[in-house]
């Protein structure tokens, strides 16, 4: 029979109190008292601080009449007019002392590290102006709060903190609008589907307020405005999403992506949100750019949150420009969160600085996608030596690549690194020179997604490496194992 997990007291009460203008000691001097008078200033309290000596911060807020000193050892007088207490001294019996002549005046009080002496305890905070979250774990484990607090942290921007100071300002005209309780909260949820957070998030506060008063006038049903998010994925990685990016995962209804978003970056998004691939191969079809504006502007008309997420930064060679142009033609209210673009996540987990003193003074990012594009390159300029070349979707025009850059004046002997599924865990590196860059690639069969960086940076890939194996300088198998006798120009690269 299954073990039952067994409570060792009941949960505490949660209450949240107006400090302002009252009274509350601390007693001790230390770093950890100084973080608790810190808390309640910020909380408007009138703090008084006991102990013999004070470190150096705590003497200065002394000094400058933000906190009052009580010299000494704690005395229960020092409780006289005290609305509650913390005992943040470093000696056990002290904390006792202060908490056991609080309970006789029945004034609320906290031992710092001691829950069983604590009549409340200091919750984990998150605070967003007015918006606060507290979470506590009844004192007994209050890394585990912290923790639940660092995961919490990134579901709540700052444009939470701005709407609360919205809401709080417009509190009674909100009420006035929607004087019963159950139509004030399908307001409220009709209020926060549409554009008001969105366009605090940009920091447009007056079309926030003009949006807000649009709402609160309309006599219906409000219609929920649709909206889309331009989201750059990063390389594969999940942990290299941004902040921001995660949270409007999380908030989609829909999800376009293309074929090069890891899994792993789609099992942070929303569970319920529909997931629509418009990825596309070279050679192969798939999704053209015209249906994914078309499905775009579908879906945010229908007044849904649609997220366009993309491999990397939708604005490196991503037509995330393409995309914007179509929205703001239909009318769509867009916002762009920026992802880190291939270059820089693939070079980075390679050990591959892009720019160095000695190496390197400039970069390009190239987009080598087909014959037309490698045709319209300005090959003398990538020529030029003391720069570094990052060539996306470049994997099936190598020889032409190297045939060009070397024509044009780069000595055959420069460095090159392939990074195939950068960032990721099946993450190689083929590492060689110019002159052998197509026979080295062709020989590991090289898959896509791959990028390609040419310049005595790309050197450093084997003596600075630290993810993944090792990079590969020699003839070697595919990415599937097998011997790779494919030419490079059979391999499709993805768009």
């Amino acid at each position: 029979m299954p073990a039952t997990l067994q409570t060792t007291s009941p949960p505490l009460f949660p209450v949240f109190t107006d400090l302002r203008g009252r009274r509350v000691l601390v007693v001790g001097g230390g770093s950890v008292a100084q973080r608790k008078c810190e808390a309640l200033l910020e909380a408007g309290a009138l703090v008084v601080i006991g102990a013999p000596e004070l470190v150096t911060t705590l003497a200065q807020w002394v000094q400058q009449g933000r906190i009052v000193h009580l010299a000494g050892e704690f005395a229960p007088t020092w409780l006289d007019d005290v609305w509650l207490t913390i005992a943040a001294t470093d000696d056990p019996d002290t904390n006792h002392a202060v908490v056991a002549a609080a309970d006789t005046r029945r004034i609320w009080a906290n031992a710092v590290d001691d829950a069983d002496a604590s009549r409340f305890h200091m919750p984990a905070r998150i605070t967003r102006g007015p918006l606060q979250v507290a979470i506590s774990s009844g004192g007994g484990a209050p890394m585990l709060a912290r923790l639940v607090r660092e995961q919490l942290e990134t579901q709540f921007d700052e444009s939470f903190g701005v709407l609360a100071e919205l809401l709080t300002r417009h509190r009674q005209r909100i009420r006035t609008r929607w004087p019963e309780l159950g139509a004030r909260r399908r307001g409220f949820a009709r209020l926060l589907a549409g554009p008001l957070q969105a366009l605090l998030r940009k920091r447009q506060h007056i079309a926030a307020e003009h949006a807000f008063d649009q709402a609160l006038r309309a006599d219906d049903v409000l219609a929920t405005q649709g909206s889309v998010a331009l989201v750059g994925a990063g390389p594969g990685d999940p942990g290299l999403l941004t902040l921001r990016g995660l949270r409007v995962l999380n908030e989609a209804d829909v999800i376009l992506h293309d074929r090069l978003v890891s899994d792993e970056v789609l099992a942070l998004a929303r569970r319920d949100a529909e997931r629509i691939s418009v990825g596309k191969l070279v050679g192969e079809g798939g999704t053209s750019q015209s249906q994914i504006n078309a499905l775009l502007i579908e879906h945010a008309k229908a007044g849904k949150r649609v997220v366009r997420l993309k491999g990397g930064d939708a604005f490196v060679f991503g037509r995330g420009g393409e995309e914007l142009e179509a929205l703001q033609a239909a009318g769509i209210v867009f916002e762009v969160v920026p992802g880190i673009t291939a270059a820089l996540a693939c070079a980075a987990y390679a050990g591959i600085p892009l720019t160095h003193r000695e190496h390197a003074q400039s970069l390009q990012l190239v987009t080598a996608h087909g014959q037309a594009s490698l045709d319209r390159l300005d090959w003398a300029s990538l020529a030029t030596g003391n720069q570094t070349l990052a060539f996306y979707m470049g994997v099936s025009g190598l020889e032409r690549i190297r045939d060009q850059l070397v024509a044009h004046g780069r000595v055959p002997s420069t460095p090159f690194a392939i990074i195939e599924n950068g960032s990721r865990p099946e993450q190689r590196v083929i590492a060689g020179k110019l002159s052998a860059l197509p026979e080295l690639a062709r020989s590991h069969k090289v898959c896509a997604p791959a990028l390609l960086i040419v310049g005595e940076v790309a050197v450093l890939a084997t003596r600075l490496h630290w993810f993944g194996s090792e990079a590969l300088t020699t003839a070697g198998a595919g990415c599937d194992g097998t011997p790779a006798m494919a030419h490079i120009g059979d391999i499709a690269q993805a768009a």
